[in-house]
């Protein structure tokens, strides 16, 4: 009786544990997890095309309507929806900022300080910094060198690619760009950059009209 009551307890926990790691947007999709020192971070990159209350985003294909967006958007890489699955949505910062929230409930998109924390608990900005142990490991989706690559930390970034303000695309397999939800004028906001050609993350700004990843963060 003793071992089928510890039996029955250990697989409660294990299940528990196991529910833990994943989260559901409101789209359905399944997002993986990890903790990296105090923080917990989705381990995908986001794919939802609606914001939290259910309202629909906008999926904006042209490159001239891109181009004057006031609120927001979304798009897939070159908008071929195959890139869903591995890469997830390029979104403009309006869609971060909009208070109908894009992330799924408990969680949100981190502000630059919520980054930053991250890339300093890894080593930094620095070559053969956060850049490197935060990026998946060899060359299935990265381009070479992809120097540095150790993704010691399970957060598996990949080079998801972004669209300019204007509507061209660039930069799949080379380089990955990801939104805060911090802005740094009123047209700007602040966003992190991993490079194939080094370990680096770099923090710098972007217009908020241009198509960047996202990866939210347990609140």
């Amino acid at each position: 009786m003793v071992m089928s009551m510890l039996l029955m307890f250990a697989s409660s926990c294990s299940k528990d544990n196991t529910q833990s790691l994943t989260v559901t947007d409101i789209d359905g999709n399944i997002y993986k997890t990890v903790t990296i020192g105090t923080q917990v971070w989705m381990v995908e990159n986001l794919k939802v095309t609606k914001y939290r209350n259910g309202d629909p985003m906008l999926n904006i294909s042209d490159d001239a309507a891109w181009n004057v967006l006031t609120t927001g958007a979304y798009c897939w890489y070159k908008n071929d929806i195959t890139n869903k699955a591995t890469y997830g949505a390029l979104y403009n910062w309006y869609a971060v900022d909009d208070s109908r929230k894009i992330a799924p409930t408990g969680w949100h998109v981190p502000s630059l300080e919520e980054w930053t924390t991250s890339i300093t608990f890894l080593g930094g900005e620095i070559v053969n910094g956060a850049g490197g142990k935060l990026r998946e490991t060899g060359n299935a989706h990265w381009l070479l060198p992809n120097l540095g690559d150790t993704n010691s930390s399970g957060f598996t970034a990949l080079p998801g690619g972004t669209r300019y303000q204007n509507g061209p695309f660039y930069d799949i397999g080379l380089n990955g760009y990801w939104w805060t939800a911090t802005s740094s004028s009123t047209e700007s906001a602040w966003i992190l950059g991993m490079y194939y050609l080094d370990s680096r993350m770099i923090t710098y700004r972007r217009y908020m009209l241009d198509g960047l990843s996202i990866r939210c963060i347990k609140d």
